[in-house]
């Protein structure tokens, strides 16, 4: 069931008023909730609501409390993606599948292989947001993460943003991606860039650069050769399979 944001100020004792435009036309219009119908509420403090449709006006439409809870719908991993920009429909689906699965945060990058041109991926990171935003709701997690301005190889490998940075590549690997999480220390709680390249995977030159930095971990996601959504996916599960608090 999607959940949908509120404030806390929308909460008066046990009725909750959803009056936004773009929810009230998202629960309206475009899921034409009824009457009786249950919605799944969130407020910026984490508390999920439950509750009733009891009347839709013309512009808000007013709920009944039926049940209150802490959510923990969110990792707590501080996980981010570095992602290589892929073509339209599969640069969507990232960041679709990255949203769902957690990360708090996704930086596109252009990369040597890339086909899409910077001014491309720079008028795509509002549709970007949209498309995480909408996400956001569907697997009911209550953080939204944050589509960044694109970057570079080179300035990621040399950001103090990231304690730990993890390049995924297809050759010249010098450990997996098991054996690299073993070493992981979570006391300090760490930020965790993940590193994915294009379709065709880094070139020679990205491989020497990745390489020159000590402090990034070269990994391999198996045998196989992986798409690379394909590749986001592997890498972000398996991290969060690892790592990611029980």
């Amino acid at each position: 069931m999607p959940h949908f944001f509120i404030s806390s100020n929308d909460i008066k004792q046990d009725i909750a008023t959803i009056s936004d435009k773009e929810n009230f036309h998202h629960i309206a219009k475009v899921l034409r909730a009824k009457i009786g119908e249950t919605l799944l509420l969130v407020d910026e403090n984490r508390i999920q609501y439950k509750v009733v449709v009891k009347n839709i006006d013309s512009k808000s439409i007013t709920t009944k409390v039926i049940e209150v809870s802490k959510s923990n719908h969110c990792l707590d991993l501080d996980l981010f993606l570095v992602q290589s920009v892929l073509k339209t429909d599969a640069q969507n689906f990232v960041m679709q599948k990255a949203t769902e699965l957690g990360v708090k945060g996704i930086i596109p990058i252009i990369t040597d292989n890339s086909v899409i041109k910077p001014s491309v991926a720079d008028s795509k990171l509002d549709k970007w947001q949209k498309i995480a935003n909408e996400a956001v709701k569907q697997c009911e997690r209550i953080d939204f993460p944050k589509i960044q301005a694109r970057s570079t190889l080179q300035e990621i490998l040399n950001s103090p943003d990231f304690d730990i940075k993890i390049a995924c590549v297809e050759r010249d690997m010098t450990t997996s991606l098991k054996a690299c999480l073993k070493n992981i220390d979570l006391e300090s709680n760490p930020r965790i860039a993940v590193i994915i390249g294009p379709e065709g995977g880094f070139s020679a030159a990205e491989l020497k650069l990745l390489q020159e930095h000590d402090n990034v971990h070269k990994v391999s996601l198996g045998k196989l050769i992986l798409r690379a959504e394909t590749a986001v996916i592997c890498s972000l599960s398996n991290i969060i399979y690892e790592l990611e608090n029980d």
